[in-house]
């Protein structure tokens, strides 16, 4: 990130590290607020993201990156004929555990309810995997090893009974929160929280454009989100060249 940043101010551009606060994009000429100074531009690019959720334990936060992630197709090669665990419940929970299963020696689903919320057919498939199995009505209460991960003490719901399972990686999949709270109530949100757009990188507004996963809830992938901040960017230059 360091080098991707020190290229950036190679070519002439100025980062600004505040938190936007609030924008005010009724006008031609937008108002972005951050820290205690306003901004007007005539153009933006929306690229805030989706952050991941995680569990909120405390063990959590010692080993992530070190063995627990939220990101299987990121992280999944480093866990060649490894044993891993993959934490929910839902569609993104059994693609992930699906995904593991091309490196990892096996997969534990482990999920606080005795019911999946995924999809039928996603339940099928991971159900017929002979290197998934399936740890039900049960939740993570620690994460244990050294300096890397070594698994997890996991414990039944209903009868209070507790486990260690030894991993070598634990991927979190209970969904993600996009950053999209200081656009409530000017650009549309879907229900998942997401900017809708029905092609991107353009939104409703005009010079205003999107990138990345702060609309795209499917691919959540760093080329992927690359690829359309460069759209965004070549998008934000034409519209300024018809401007002047």
């Amino acid at each position: 990130m360091d080098r991707f940043r020190q290229q950036t101010e190679n070519l002439g551009t100025t980062i600004i590290d505040q938190t936007v606060s609030k924008v005010e994009l009724s006008k031609k000429l937008f108002k972005v607020i951050a820290g205690h100074k306003t901004y007007l531009t005539k153009s933006i690019i929306i690229a805030t993201g989706a952050t991941a959720r995680y569990l909120g334990i405390e063990s959590e936060t010692k080993f992530r990156g070190k063995g627990v992630s939220a990101c299987a197709t990121c992280d999944g090669p480093f866990f060649k004929n490894k044993d891993v665990l993959v934490i929910g419940g839902g569609d993104t929970a059994m693609e992930e555990a699906q995904f593991l299963t091309k490196f990892a020696n096996s997969v534990k689903i482990i999920h606080r309810r005795d019911q999946f919320r995924a999809s039928k057919i996603m339940i099928d498939r991971v159900t017929k995997n002979p290197k998934i199995k399936f740890v039900l009505n049960s939740v993570i209460n620690e994460f244990i090893g050294n300096s890397l991960l070594e698994g997890a003490v996991v414990e039944n719901i209903k009868t209070h009974t507790k486990q260690t399972i030894k991993a070598s990686g634990a991927f979190i999949a209970i969904g993600h929160v996009p950053n999209t709270n200081v656009f409530q109530g000017i650009l549309p949100i879907g229900e998942k929280g997401y900017i809708e757009t029905n092609n991107p990188p353009f939104t409703n507004i005009e010079g205003i454009f999107v990138a990345g996963d702060v609309y795209d809830y499917k691919y959540r992938q760093a080329i992927t989100a690359a690829g359309s901040g460069c759209q965004a960017a070549i998008q934000v230059e034409k519209y300024l060249a018809d401007l002047s």
